[in-house]
């Protein structure tokens, strides 16, 4: 699935909202005997300390890479020099590349990657401050992908990706 969202979850998104949705994914994960890992740029580890926060969730995170530069995802990950250059690091293709690369090198079932502009620099025309693409895949299965667009500064910006993160890797479990 590919499209752009216009807003963000707009609720729950304060701390105890995020804590539900990663209490959630846990014991989806748990059912399912499933791993899980992220692929993190603009959201810098939030996504990992989140699930990590949560007890036990040792037996279902397998791993968190930050990507924040360029380098890092070609090094870490794999996504393609010319994905970057000719699409940008803020795009459809780099989100896919990376979530692709995740489950190339973790043992996770399940991944998402997240890459964005949180701001208060960087935005461009095509691509304004709060634009964020999401990938989300399965091992042995699809990419989906997602773009939102998210009002506030770049704390807002983040914490709206990471409850989105986690509510695609909510509904990816089919929980």
């Amino acid at each position: 699935m590919t499209g752009i969202d216009g807003d963000g979850p707009g609720i729950g998104v304060d701390d105890a909202g995020l804590d539900d949705r990663a209490r959630r994914l846990g014991a989806a994960l748990a059912a399912h005997g499933w791993l899980v890992s992220a692929a993190e740029s603009c959201t810098g580890g939030w996504i990992g300390k989140v699930l990590t926060d949560i007890p036990g969730s040792s037996a279902w995170f397998e791993r968190g890479f930050i990507v924040y530069g360029n380098a890092a995802k070609r090094d870490l990950l794999g996504v393609p020099a010319a994905t970057l250059e000719a699409d940008g690091a803020v795009s459809e293709a780099t989100a896919a590349a990376m979530v692709r690369g995740v489950l190339t090198v973790s043992d996770a079932a399940l991944a998402v990657a997240v890459t964005g502009v949180a701001g208060p620099d960087g935005g461009t025309p095509e691509r304004p401050v709060g634009t964020v693409w999401f990938a989300w895949g399965r091992r042995g299965g699809g990419v989906q992908c997602r773009c939102h667009r998210f009002d506030g500064d770049r704390e807002a910006v983040r914490r709206q990706s990471v409850a989105v993160a986690l509510d695609g890797l909510i509904e990816a479990t089919g929980a």
